[in-house]
């Protein structure tokens, strides 16, 4: 199986350098092991690894951190670290003590864990990135770097992308980014996705909140999906599954935890006061989504009910990912307002807001983007606009506004 290089790669090394640990979480079977196991290799010095899904090693590591530590000596990748919240304190005591650049390599899956540990012992002494599903910059070119709508940066990265179709582009929708996938190392992907749930989500579901009836929580996961790019109803979703809201808005709070989903939140401010407050939800991988919600080829994917709402998923988490993979927080919001007025995408930076709509098709018309005007009114300047469709090239409706190949993200 043919190793394909990760984005993140070169931000991880950059930070090796400066940090004493690392620590790169995301959901499982996403390639972070893969990764930095592939980065050892390059390494010049020889790198201990330990895995805390091997139950001896979790048991040591718990039960005496300081022997652990005697066994499996710096530099280290340890894995599925959130098993052993207890060895923070001790690789805190360590990187104190040594103050020496990369000694310590994490993996870690369940954020929740995860993140009290860290902040607690290594703030300040870890550097953390997200690894998420393949984004199309990894599958299909050689280019890195976050999404910008700086139309020179776009006209460069058209010299290297091909046009791409639009049942390519559904193709990519619903093939999804899970590396075993990806690398075709797995070809039955219902099989893949079925095991999946039930092997890691649902297990790990069950390890944060206790236990859980399996038959309710696919309903739940799947009544999610269907709910894709939209706002998040709570009371929807619980009524779909049968269970009350408290344990929806649990169960969503651990698949946010866990890397599955993200929510993109209302952009608003002083001054636009009539903003709504429910946030839209989000899947990292589309290809989860078109087998929870049962599609069966990418063909009626693209022709059913949900083709805009997988599109539009498709579109902003490739966004979120092109950021993630280069170590920068992405600022994205959503615009919708008490009059129904709405902008798919508010990306936030240098004192700007450039609005963003996504649309399922080739040729978009002007009156698409006649909603940015709403933003006139906020604070920051208004940047560049654009419509995200299926174009094959890059095109502009005015200097303000622009036309944009979805492969172009």
């Amino acid at each position: 199986m043919e190793y394909i290089k990760r984005n993140m790669e070169e931000i991880f090394l950059t930070l090796n350098k400066q940090y004493p640990a690392i620590l790169v979480t995301g959901p499982r079977q996403v390639g972070k092991t893969t990764m930095l196991q592939k980065l050892i290799h390059s390494e010049a010095c020889k790198r201990n690894y330990v895995s805390l899904d091997d139950l001896n090693d979790r048991a040591l590591a718990k039960s005496d951190p300081a022997m652990f530590f005697q066994i499996h000596k710096p530099p280290i990748l340890i894995d599925e670290i959130q098993y052993a919240p207890e060895l923070f304190t001790y690789i805190k005591i360590y990187v104190d003590k040594n103050q020496h650049a990369g000694d310590f390599w994490m993996t870690g899956s369940q954020l929740f864990k995860l993140m009290n540990g860290v902040q607690e012992s290594l703030a300040g002494r870890v550097a953390i990135l997200q690894l998420s599903p393949f984004s199309q910059q990894e599958i299909y070119s050689s280019y890195v770097g976050a999404f910008s709508l700086d139309v020179n940066v776009l006209a460069e990265r058209q010299k290297v992308i091909s046009p791409v179709s639009a049942p390519e582009i559904y193709r990519r929708i619903f093939l999804g980014g899970m590396p075993a996938l990806v690398s075709k190392k797995y070809q039955e992907r219902d099989i893949f996705y079925s095991s999946y749930i039930s092997t890691y989500i649902e297990r790990d579901v069950r390890d944060l909140s206790g236990n859980i009836d399996s038959l309710k929580f696919l309903n739940f996961i799947t009544a999610v999906a269907a709910r894709a790019s939209q706002m998040v109803n709570f009371k929807g979703i619980a009524d779909d599954c049968d269970i009350d809201q408290t344990t929806a808005k649990s169960w969503l709070r651990i698949l946010e935890a866990l890397g599955i989903i993200f929510y993109l939140h209302p952009y608003s401010n002083n001054v636009l006061k009539r903003t709504v407050k429910t946030p839209k939800l989000y899947f990292y991988d589309t290809g989860l989504v078109c087998y929870l919600t049962k599609w069966s080829s990418s063909e009626t994917a693209m022709n059913g009910a949900m083709n805009g709402a997988l599109l539009e998923n498709y579109t902003v988490s490739e966004i979120q990912k092109s950021y993630q993979n280069v170590g920068k927080e992405s600022y994205l919001y959503y615009y919708r307002d008490k009059d129904a007025r709405e902008i798919d995408l508010l990306m936030e930076g240098d004192g700007q807001l450039h609005p963003i709509e996504v649309k399922k098709t080739a040729t978009p018309e002007k009156r698409i983007i006649s909603n940015f005007s709403v933003i006139e009114k906020s604070p920051l300047r208004r940047g560049t606009g654009a419509v995200l469709c299926l174009s094959e090239k890059l095109g502009a409706f005015d200097n303000e506004n622009l036309i944009v190949p979805i492969p172009l993200i």
